[in-house]
C-alpha cells in the first residue's frame, strides 16, 4: 500500500497496487485501469451516432486486433529503450504486470494493424480514424490512472497547487502528477475532437487534430518527466511528439488553405 499525498488539496491517498486475486494471481489496478479505459471507449463509440458510415459492430472486430497488437507495441516500445533493465532476466519482457508500458509504440502499432485490416476489408481508412479517435482519447484519459496506481510517470520537484507527495526509495518528495496532466488534457482533447467529429470538413480531418492535439501537450509535458524513455540526450517521446506535431500542423494548414480557396 503506498500513501500518496496532494498536500495542495489536502488530501491523502492509500494507494494500494493490487485490486484483489484470482486463483491465486494478483490483478493489478495498472492493468485494470487500462482494461477500465477501453470498456468507457468502446461503450461511448458504440452510443454515439454512427457517422461515416463505419458500423460499431466493424470497429468492435478490427479493435480486438488492434489492441492485441497496441499492447505488444506498447511493450516493445518501452523495453527497446529500457533494455539495460532486462538484458540480464529476458523473461522479464514478458511480464506485463508492473508496468512498463509507452503509449507511443501501442499507438503505431495499433495503427498498422488497423490499416493493413482496413485495406484487407476495402474499408475507407481515414473515415475509420475519424470515427473512432475521440475514444481512443477517452480511452488514455482513464488508462493514465494506471500510473497513480504503480506510482510511476511521475516528474520534477515542485510546489504548485497540484503536486504529489510521494516517497520513492525513503526520500519524500512532492512532485508534479504527471498521470493527472496528461489525463485531464485527453479528457478535454476527447471533447474538442467529439465537436470537430460532427462538424468534420474533410475525411481524416478528426485524425489529424488528435495527432496535433495530443503530440503537443506530450511534447511539452515530456520534458517534465524524470523517468523519460531517452536515445542518447534525446528523450524519444518527445521528439517524436515535436516531429508529429509539426509536420501534422503543416498537412492542417494545407487542407484548411485549400478548404478556403473552394469555398470563396
Amino acid at each position: 500500500m503506498n500513501v500518496i499525498k496532494f498536500p495542495g488539496l489536502n488530501l491523502i491517498v492509500n494507494v494500494p497496487q493490487f485490486a484483489f486475486e484470482v486463483v491465486g494471481i494478483k490483478i493489478y489496478n495498472y492493468a485494470l485501469c487500462i482494461v477500465l479505459g477501453i470498456i468507457v471507449a468502446l461503450i461511448l463509440c458504440k452510443i454515439s451516432k454512427n457517422k461515416f458510415d463505419i458500423e460499431f459492430d466493424d470497429v468492435l472486430e478490427y479493435m480486438i486486433y488492434a489492441l492485441i497488437s497496441g499492447i505488444v507495441g506498447a511493450r516493445l516500445y518501452y523495453v527497446v529503450f529500457n533494455f539495460r533493465n532486462y538484458s540480464n532476466d529476458l523473461l522479464q519482457i514478458l511480464n506485463f504486470r508492473d508496468g512498463g508500458l509507452a503509449i507511443y509504440g501501442g499507438l503505431i502499432f495499433g495503427a498498422i494493424t488497423l490499416i493493413l485490416i482496413l485495406k484487407i476489408k476495402k474499408k475507407n481508412i481515414l473515415d475509420f480514424f475519424d470515427r473512432i479517435v475521440p475514444f481512443v482519447a477517452i480511452a488514455q484519459a482513464i488508462g493514465r490512472w494506471g500510473n497513480f496506481f504503480n506510482v510511476e510517470a511521475y516528474g520534477y520537484n515542485t510546489n504548485n497547487i497540484l503536486r504529489m507527495g510521494i516517497v520513492k526509495q525513503g526520500i519524500y518528495s512532492e512532485v508534479h502528477p504527471m498521470f493527472l496532466y496528461e489525463s485531464m488534457l485527453n479528457f478535454i482533447l476527447f471533447f474538442v475532437l467529439i465537436k470537430i467529429q460532427k462538424n468534420r470538413k474533410y475525411k481524416g480531418q478528426v485524425l489529424l487534430y488528435y495527432l496535433a492535439g495530443y503530440s503537443l501537450f506530450r511534447g511539452i509535458l515530456e520534458s517534465l518527466r524524470i523517468d523519460s524513455l531517452m536515445l542518447g540526450s534525446f528523450r524519444v517521446s518527445q521528439v517524436l511528439s515535436i516531429i508529429i506535431f509539426i509536420v501534422v500542423s503543416l498537412i492542417i494548414i494545407l487542407k484548411n488553405r485549400k478548404d478556403n480557396i473552394e469555398n470563396k
